[in-house]
């Protein structure tokens, strides 16, 4: 059995390194492309190990300049991308390695992890026009090129929008934040003291939902979804090339387009979900929004008072404070706690190897399952200098059978940015063990695949729409009591967190559920239905129109232009996809629930997750995975269960 590789980069000499290491590539391509006879083993294996070997090579400095950035890690890896990029376009590009994959269709004794490696190069050929004639793929250069720059400028308005506004307020504006939040935004003017506001994140959602000028209110607010008007004239083009594009590439329609690699198997499907999940959503968020209009002293409440009016009944209800139960959650206990959860869930152990790796803060564990070594995973969760913020799983090596036989085993990691143990504990947020478990779900995803082709092992060739299935499983298991009673216990004399603070976590994350849920399929029926046709100029607003009319509770003023912000869809990788956070949230609940309501711990459907989901990775479709995991597919009451809706 292979060994794991050892985590090392030479900066000084990676640029050579990784040149040779292309252009070996690139000559083993060629001598690939000139074998008469092709076949899986001397063709496609050779091909996917160079691919992976290349993969190892680079993941390591990407990882470190994430991880340990510095002006030497900045400026190779700069240097790098532009070698790497040019070689993936080159093969992404080549029309002979289409043809060998095409020639390799009907090979009847390819077995179902090749036949899936060989189905999913051919997809990503053709999604990428490789079988046009050169006249469709010149013009389809051109679309792309294009639409690459208008997402980039869609992007770019509303950065500049957003860092030109600001508003500055005086004391007596500022009633109802916190002094933390007051000393967050004051600025000095004329020698007086102000407070100064602009259309970023922090700031804006502060004085949503904690100022209680309502004036001040509608002023940023209207600031805010009115930004970047000349967005409007970006969506009308990038509409149209969309359009024009998936014509090009033979669908009926962008949409279409979009799907065609996911695990949704047509329009209707997506369409019929949403409508089935904001339908069953609906009649909740009537009752949630009642309460909200009972408990506020205004009428009728307006788009911009619905945050600071939900804080302030929540605050009421709950008097939930993330503060207190810091001291429950220190960070080693909630590692190992976690550790011991996995095992009882799946089986699977994890054993701190004395690697030594690029901070002294990360740490390496080999996995075991069945006690057989099975994975490695590396952690670095807290926060530094030099370390990019948030939180994120990075796959290293895949799971695979070699050309010789040999079994090269898989590895990722996880990493986040929780508070120093430097001078004291590490005492960590709820939200952030919930970015533990959630990242720790998308690591074993791709670290426990049982398969032989790396093309297929792990997330590699696992659908959009399914990815993240296996991390918010797992994370849903934070909020679960049982679990928690197994790590959430005070730092300082070992109290375990009480069943009435648990049930709090619970009630917070769920309070008006059913109103965030219509939102959201909101934006996800705007985007789907926006490219299943054509949609220029007015008809963009009008469609949005009529599903606020149809979903949306409160009616937004008609200055509203959300559509001109929306960069998931315009500027991002959603679109005809934002569908899918709530695909993946329904698979996630429906398969969570099975195990509760088996017990949680050492259940047979825990075991069946871990060989099906976990062990076939994208060998399959997840449509067929979860069939074969749960015999039916996933129901939407699932999420709303979840949700607390109908509970």
């Amino acid at each position: 059995m292979s060994q794991f590789l050892k985590f090392e980069v030479d900066l000084e000499n990676f640029i050579k390194n990784l040149e040779e290491i292309v252009k070996n590539n690139n000559k083993k391509i060629e001598e690939l492309l000139k074998i008469k006879e092709k076949n899986f083993s001397n063709f496609v294996k050779p091909l996917e190990l160079i691919e992976e070997e290349l993969e190892e090579f680079f993941t390591p400095l990407s990882h470190i300049n994430s991880v340990n950035n510095s002006d030497e890690t900045q400026k190779v890896y700069t240097q790098s991308l532009p070698i790497i990029t040019e070689y993936s376009t080159k093969l992404s590009q080549n029309l002979d390695i289409y043809k060998a994959f095409k020639e390799l269709e009907h090979d009847e004794s390819l077995n179902s992890e090749q036949k899936r490696v060989v189905e999913l190069n051919i997809q990503n050929f053709e999604l990428s026009g490789a079988n046009l004639d050169e006249t469709r793929k010149k013009r389809l250069e051109e679309i792309s090129l294009r639409l690459s720059e208008l997402s980039n400028d869609f992007s770019q308005n509303l950065i500049d929008a957003t860092n030109e506004y600001e508003l500055i307020l005086d004391e007596k504006d500022v009633k109802g934040l916190s002094e933390d939040d007051k000393k967050s935004y004051e600025v000095m003017v004329d020698g007086e003291k102000k407070y100064k506001f602009t259309l970023q994140m922090p700031p804006y959602i502060t004085y949503m939902t904690y100022g209680q000028n309502r004036q001040i209110r509608e002023e940023l607010y209207r600031a805010y979804v009115t930004k970047a008007p000349q967005n409007a004239k970006i969506i009308d083009e990038l509409m149209s090339l969309r359009q024009e594009m998936a014509k090009i590439l033979g669908f009926d329609n962008y949409a279409s387009y979009s799907i065609a690699p996911k695990m949704a198997k047509d329009e209707k499907s997506v369409v019929d979900f949403l409508q089935e999940l904001a339908n069953a959503a609906k009649p909740y968020a009537k009752q949630e929004l009642q309460e909200l209009e009972n408990f506020a002293d205004v009428k009728p409440l307006e788009s911009y008072d619905l945050s600071f009016y939900a804080q302030k009944l929540k605050k009421s209800k709950y008097d939930y404070d993330q503060e207190l139960y810091r001291p429950y959650f220190e960070q080693t206990s909630v590692v190992q706690g976690l550790f011991k959860f996995l095992n009882s869930l799946f089986g699977i152990e994890f054993v701190k190897n004395g690697e030594k790796l690029w901070d002294e803060k990360a740490s390496s564990y080999d996995i075991l399952v069945d006690k057989k070594l099975r994975a490695r995973i590396y952690l670095d969760l807290e926060s530094r200098k030099g370390k990019r913020g948030g939180a994120w799983m990075h796959n290293w090596q895949s799971h695979h059978i070699d050309e010789k036989g040999q079994e090269h085993l898989a590895s990722a990691f996880v990493v986040a940015n929780f508070p120093s143990s430097e001078n004291s504990p590490s005492l960590l947020r709820h939200d952030d063990v919930v970015t533990l478990f959630h990242e720790m779900g998308h690591a074993l995803h791709h670290m426990l695949s049982n398969v032989s082709e790396n093309g297929v092992s792990g997330i590699n060739g696992v659908e959009w729409d399914a990815v993240e299935f296996p991390s918010q499983f797992l994370e849903n298991f934070a909020y679960e009591p049982k679990v928690l009673k197994i790590f959430a216990k005070h730092y300082k004399n070992g109290e375990v967190l009480s069943d009435e603070m648990i049930d709090k976590i619970v009630k917070v994350k769920n309070f008006q559920s059913a109103l965030g849920m219509l939102r959201q399929l909101e934006f996800s029926l705007f985007d789907f239905k926006l490219h299943q046709a054509l949609h220029v100029e007015d008809e963009v607003q009008e469609l949005l129109d009529s599903i606020r009319e149809e979903f949306s509770l409160i009616k937004p003023p008609s200055y509203n232009k959300f559509q001109n912000g929306f960069a998931h869809i315009f500027a991002g990788g959603y679109a005809a996809g934002y569908y899918s956070y709530k695909w993946a949230e329904v698979l996630s609940a429906d398969a969570f629930f099975e195990i509760v309501d088996q017990g949680i711990f050492d259940t047979k459907f825990g075991k069946d997750y871990l060989h099906i989901i976990l062990g076939l990775g994208g060998s399959k479709s997840m449509r067929e995975l979860y069939k074969e995991l749960k015999g039916e597919d996933a129901k939407v009451q699932s999420l709303l269960r979840l949700n607390g809706i109908g509970v």
